[in-house]
């Protein structure tokens, strides 16, 4: 498995072994002692999820201010660009994103660490995005920053009006969101 830190050192990208031949292939998703020495902490991860949307889809930028997840992310099938915005008042990386292009052919999987906020439009006619978490899903918690925050600037790759849901098109600018420490 191939670590490539991104431009915020805490988020990184991993890049599987994949061996094939006239029969299909095969590698290694996950491997927990590679995983806890390429981030440098030991994570317990609890819940896996799985979601399928359209083109032109864009969900986040979701996270848990309370019961904060890590989240180590993968496509199955299609092709999105997945985000993932520094909300640490006290990193160094505050208020910046980093963006990677995840697919079924590349097979690149990005961990997104707690204190986050995490979103990804999807680029093919559908994708089917599959994420594990280091805590359990606890709406009470869940908050939601604009994906256009200009404040954020995240240049998405669209070429339409992403469809969002009424919770993301509702969502707070990060100056008004509640934040981590």
């Amino acid at each position: 498995m191939n670590v490539t830190q991104t431009s915020i050192p805490d988020v990184l990208v991993f890049e599987p072994k994949v061996f094939g031949d006239d029969r299909g292939f095969f590698f290694e998703s996950f491997n927990a002692k590679q995983f806890e020495e390429s981030v440098g902490k030991s994570y317990d991860f609890v819940q896996d999820n799985h979601s399928r949307s359209a083109r032109n889809v864009l969900r986040g930028l979701h996270y848990q201010i309370e019961q904060a997840q890590g989240k180590l992310v993968r496509v199955t099938q299609g092709e999105v660009f997945d985000v993932a915005v520094d909300i640490r008042q006290s990193s160094n990386t505050f208020g910046q994103w980093v963006g990677v292009h995840l697919s079924a052919e590349n097979k690149r999987q990005m961990w997104v660490p707690p204190g986050f906020a995490h979103g990804f439009l999807v680029l093919s006619d559908f994708a089917e995005f599959l994420y594990k978490t280091t805590d359990f899903y606890a709406p009470q918690f869940e908050c939601s920053i604009r994906w256009d925050d200009p404040d954020i600037g995240i240049t998405w790759p669209c070429d339409a009006i992403p469809v969002l849901s009424s919770k993301d098109r509702d969502a707070a600018l990060l100056r008004d969101a509640t934040l981590f420490l």
